[in-house]
């Protein structure tokens, strides 16, 4: 018998991993502690072998942080505080046994043994067996709540001694020291815990500070930012750094045997029993000579019986145990009467390990035959809902490693790669639930706007892994999308490969889309194809080739309108069958690339520099398969030599004038409006006067006039004729040497 989570309205037992903020996963009632005889599954022996194998497998890094936490791996000691006038011990686990002189009272759990062995030399028994049976009606959630109020009741009749000083400290029952995890005893360290501190200001407590540091007294408030620091107040370990105190106490705990290391984790044995009737029956029976025995393997699989009624109990039986015609039985040890076990299997039980039976399903020998399990395992990729994290995968990977180390399967791990997806939410922004009235149902969406409309949104919402909130407005536009498809036909040419000018798109647009497709990044990809129709609507024409690409790559999108557009074009055989796209990586680089460069002596930026994006023609760059930095540089170098010559003076813009009209409105870094250039476009000067004295700013009269000014004036005038401050001097020329000219490129 121990304490489980009970749900109040399934009636039945939970697993710690079924209660979600102090609710049942399924249902959502509250869940309370309740003292049932279970069966349990030895999860906890492989807790270590559950850590160490998510080094070997392909999981999203958050799969393996959850996982990791769950099962909570510490490192720390086990200590003995001995109980005055008494042989029993109260042994704790801690994790900072370098703080033991900082240790001043402690704290046992409702359910501690060490209760009902001493009750009766207990001078507040009544008071203290009212106090468990209120923490006997709270779940494990709502006792180690952070934010709740401390409660708790001092045992009068006890007190504990510590073990590294000898003082007398008392001991406290508590409802946030849980029996289930470590020993169900903690020391208190009130001056480096926030919940001790707590409890201590509450009831009275000293708090004495062990890690130096805390801006103010420990006694105003608790001082938590402790993983380094200095000892002190804790005599041989004065002086000692965080790391080296452990060290030096561990070795002492040992040699005086009041302690050893040790390792926790905070996984719990997984609770196997559940009291309905759907569920697997558990194949085991109980004789009062034989105790539980389970049942022989021929009798496997061992079926439900029929019942009348499904309901739980509310006794905590469950319905099965009625059926005494199925309960009552013989023991197959020695011919006895016996009864069955009533409890059935979780849903997990199946789920567990069904991967497994898909390689080999109509065995009738087997699980599965030897060969089969060689060939498909491991499961190559899993993809499922992060709450499943700690529920199914954690369950069917410890499942995995057990008949592993039977010999039954061949690998160590059930599946290579894990991934998750995110959830669609409501339209505000919460989980769709019909409390709330923002569920949304596909059947109502395929009706209004088509099947591969629902498809495109569903994927276009946004990354795979994070959520978004349905938006009716977005579905809408995934329809006009697919209609602008579906128009395509209208400007289709006979063409059978791709037009010169969109050869570089298509190789791009295809490796794009399968590289996004295989990494799960589907709103990339069909952004992307969005790219490259409204390139074929800016030149009102399709060729048959490029028509013939892109409905393949669109198809795992919308594949109702690309296979009839496939069959309507023309093509040979079903699109679904037809070969995916393939690109030439060389023909993926741009003809014309655009780079960033900085202009020297265009002070336009406070950092000293002008950052432009100048479009260059690789025509030198030709045959290369890589293009590397320098090949740009000496293109780049070529054009603007090619367009500077004969314009040696200040006129810049005359230089600008004959790279390209389209780079000039890729210049960035200027004031927003129309004067883009390194100059004004409005009346007045168009060019950069010569003159300027060394420390004198470069500026612009509202008429577009460029004059020089005083480095020190208080304001400015930038390009577009907007004051700007001295400090931020934006869009503003440092003169050159005096006299000199204004060099620009």
């Amino acid at each position: 018998e121990m304490p489980i989570n009970w749900c109040t309205s399934c009636k039945v037992g939970l697993a710690n991993e079924e209660v979600v903020n102090g609710v049942c996963e399924r249902c959502g009632a509250p869940v309370v502690r309740k003292v049932k005889s279970e069966w349990m599954l030895k999860i906890t022996d492989y807790a270590e072998k559950l850590i160490e194998g998510l080094d070997h497998v392909d999981y999203i890094e958050r799969v393996k942080v959850s996982q990791k936490n769950w099962i909570g791996k510490s490192q720390g000691a086990e200590v003995d505080f001995s109980i005055k006038g008494k042989e029993d011990k109260l042994r704790v686990y801690t994790t900072r046994c370098d703080t033991l002189f900082g240790v001043t009272y402690m704290v046992v759990s409702p359910e501690h043994p060490i209760i009902d062995k001493y009750k009766d030399e207990l001078k507040n028994w009544d008071a203290i067996a009212a106090y468990r049976d209120e923490a006997a009606k709270k779940s494990d959630f709502e006792r180690t709540e952070l934010a709740k109020d401390k409660t708790g009741v001092c045992i009068q009749g006890l007190t504990a001694t510590n073990p590294v000083n000898g003082k007398e400290i008392p001991v406290w029952v508590s409802d946030y020291v849980l029996m289930t995890y470590g020993t169900g005893a903690i020391m208190a360290v009130p001056a480096h815990d926030e919940r001790d501190w707590e409890f201590a200001k509450k009831f009275g407590m000293p708090i004495i500070e062990v890690v130096a540091g805390s801006p103010v007294s420990v006694e105003e408030a608790v001082y938590t930012d402790v993983a380094d620091g200095t000892l002190v107040n804790s005599d041989f370990l004065n002086g000692l750094s965080v790391a080296e105190a452990k060290e030096k106490i561990m070795n002492y705990l040992e040699e005086k045997g009041i302690g050893n290391r040790k390792t926790n984790y905070k996984l719990r044995d997984w609770v196997f029993s559940r009291q309905r009737y759907w569920g697997e029956p558990i194949p085991i029976v109980h004789c009062d000579k034989c105790g539980y025995v389970p049942i022989d393997e021929s009798e496997l699989p061992l079926q439900l019986p029929n019942v009348e009624s499904y309901m739980p109990t509310d006794t905590g039986e469950s319905p099965l145990a009625a059926m005494t015609d199925w309960v009552n039985t013989t023991c197959p040890c020695c011919g006895g009467p016996a009864k069955r076990e009533t409890d059935t299997m979780p849903q997990w039980a199946g789920s567990s390990w069904y991967y497994l039976r898909y390689t080999d399903p109509h065995n009738d020998k087997a699980l599965a035959s030897p060969e089969a399990l060689k060939y498909w395992l491991p499961v190559d990729w899993y993809n499922g809902g992060m709450e499943h994290t700690t529920l199914h995968l954690l369950y069917s990977r410890f499942w995995h490693k057990f008949l592993y180390d039977q010999g039954v399967v061949p690998t160590p791990e059930p599946y290579q790669k894990r991934t998750s997806h995110g959830m669609i939410l409501g339209s505000n922004g919460e989980k769709m639930s019909k409390s709330r009235g923002n569920v949304v149902n596909p059947d109502d969406i395929v009706q209004d706007y088509g099947a591969d409309t629902l498809r495109t949104y569903e994927m276009f919402i946004g990354a795979f892994d994070l959520s978004a909130s349905w938006s009716e407005e977005g579905v809408k536009g995934c329809r006009r999308f697919l209609e602008r498809v579906w128009k395509l036909q209208d400007i289709l040419t006979s063409e059978e490969g791709y037009s010169a000018d969109l050869e570089t798109k298509m190789h791009q647009t295809i490796k794009k889309v399968s590289s996004d497709f295989e990494n799960l990044k589907y709103n990339t990809a069909i952004a992307a194809m969005m790219s490259l129709i409204n390139e074929f609507y800016k030149k009102n024409s399709i060729t048959r080739g490029e028509y013939k690409t892109l409905l393949p790559l669109l198809n795992p999108v919308a594949p109702h309108i690309t296979e009839e557009l496939w069959q309507t074009a023309g093509f040979e055989g079903r699109l679904y069958q037809a070969a995916w796209p393939e690109f030439e990586e060389e023909k993926t680089v741009e003809s014309v690339v655009e780079i960033g460069v900085q202009v020297n002596g265009s002070d336009l930026t406070p950092d000293g520099s002008r950052k432009v994006n100048v479009r260059v023609p690789t025509g030198a760059l030709a045959g290369k398969s890589q293009v590397s930095e320098t090949d740009l540089d000496d293109a780049l170098k070529e054009k603007v030599n090619s367009a500077s010559e004969g314009n040696h003076s200040h006129n810049n813009k005359a230089v600008l004038d004959q790279i390209e009209q389209t780079d000039l409105d890729k210049l960035d870094g200027i004031a927003a409006g129309a004067n883009k250039y390194v100059h004004p476009t409005s009346s007045g000067s168009k060019h950069i006067p010569t003159g300027g004295a060394s420390g004198q700013i470069l500026r612009w009269s509202a008429d577009g006039t460029a004059v020089w000014g005083a480095d020190n004036d208080t304001k400015y005038t930038d390009m577009s004729g907007a004051s700007a401050s001295a400090a931020g001097k934006a869009g503003l020329v440092p003169a050159p040497a005096a006299g000199g000219q204004a060099k620009y490129l």
